[in-house]
This record gives structure tokens, sequence and C-alpha cells, in this order.
């Protein structure tokens, strides 16, 4: 997808300072931190989300990257939240699947929080 700010980055088109990667995957910093540990997991090709058919071995590969980024910005001891939006209602708002680990402080117990409109 050529106007994708996500498949830039895993195609090296947008630089980015890599935390990870491996042939299916990239790993990068949040722009727009939500915790002080705060990494992006994205596969370098485009799905726009959970749903599109993304293949078993991306997933798998996305999957693994998850516990060696965890022990990259030194949260592998702590803990860390991983979470995956899909759709509007997960308020996505890059429409190109992916992983956000987020850790480096103590997290509350709710998993998440609704904006209250329904």
């Amino acid at each position: 997808m050529t106007d994708c700010v996500f498949c830039m980055i895993g195609t090296g088109e947008i630089p980015a300072a890599l935390v990870y990667e491996d042939e299916h995957v990239v790993a990068f910093d949040d722009i727009a931190p939500q915790a002080p540990v705060h990494t992006l997991i994205i596969p370098r090709a485009h799905y726009a989300d959970i749903a599109d058919h993304v293949p078993a071995d991306v997933l798998d590969a996305a999957m693994r990257a998850i516990p060696r980024v965890a022990e990259l910005k030194g949260i592998a001891v702590t803990g860390y939240r991983v979470i995956i939006n899909t759709g509007p209602d997960a308020a996505q708002t890059v429409h190109h699947f992916h992983v956000h680990v987020l850790g480096g402080r103590p997290m509350a117990e709710g998993m998440v929080s609704f904006d209250g409109s329904r």
C-alpha cells in the first residue's frame, strides 16, 4: 500500500530506529508513547488488521518478536502488556496490523478504558 506509513517503515522508505527486525516483522518505538516503553511490531507486508488473512508465518513472527522486544527494552522481568487493536471500536488509528508492547511502569488492573459514549 503506497500511502501507509507503516508499510514505508517496513520497507525502509521512511527511516526508523528499529528495536528488532527479522524477515517478516520490524519493531520500533511509538512516536506517541502511552507508557515509558511503547514499541510497535509490524509486518513488513501490508495487512489492514489481524482479521485481514495475515499468514500464519507472519503472525508467528510477530508473536515470537514480543518477548524479544521486551528483553531488548528491559521490561521482560518486570512485565509488560501486549495489545492488538482491530477496527474503529478499538480505536485502531493506523490500518496496518501491529502489536503494541507497553511497559516500564506498573499498570492498572483494568485492561481497558471506554470513552463512555455508549
